[in-house]
């Protein structure tokens, strides 16, 4: 049995905190082949999940948020925002799930915010994500300007140019 206690989620928003991508995971799938990927991201505001899709192979993903507050922003291929979601444990919306194909990010909106997410195994690094082609890459010039367009995104809005 694996078990996962509240202090072991306490060092993982520690060590999220410390990250200079101000995010980190701990999985609980045993090994990344694994069919189902099981795993909590702890991940603090101004973080930068660049904005992507899983399409090949498809891939849905889940997130339901256990502590803190993060929000989930779904795009076409322009980048114009077509849904968002705000998570919240005890929120009118706890979890999410991002059908496979569909352009995606989040972003943490309190500090210290935890997810759950799931989604099909197993990861290949070079091929787990295909990412927009309008959102800089991490750490690329305008890529904390996008941060910031993203806190603030509503659907219709148009991403920064």
């Amino acid at each position: 049995m694996k078990t996962v206690a509240p202090d072991q989620l306490d060092q993982l928003l520690l060590d999220a905190a410390a990250s200079p991508r101000l995010r980190t995971n701990y999985n609980l799938h045993p090994t990344l082949d694994d069919p189902i990927q099981r795993l909590f991201n702890a991940i603090q505001p101004t973080s930068y999940v660049r904005p992507h899709r899983h399409s090949d192979p498809p891939r849905w993903e889940l997130f339901h948020a256990i502590r803190g507050c993060a929000t989930v922003l779904t795009f076409d291929a322009t980048g114009t925002v077509l849904e968002q979601c705000v998570l919240a444990p005890g929120g009118p919306v706890t979890t999410v799930e991002v059908e496979s194909g569909i352009w995606h990010t989040l972003l943490a909106v309190e500090p210290d915010t935890l997810l759950l997410e799931l989604k099909p195994g197993p990861y290949v690094a070079l091929a787990d994500k295909d990412f927009a082609p309008w959102a800089p890459a991490e750490g690329a010039a305008g890529s904390e300007e996008l941060v910031r367009w993203l806190a603030t995104a509503r659907p219709g809005d148009r991403p920064p140019r």
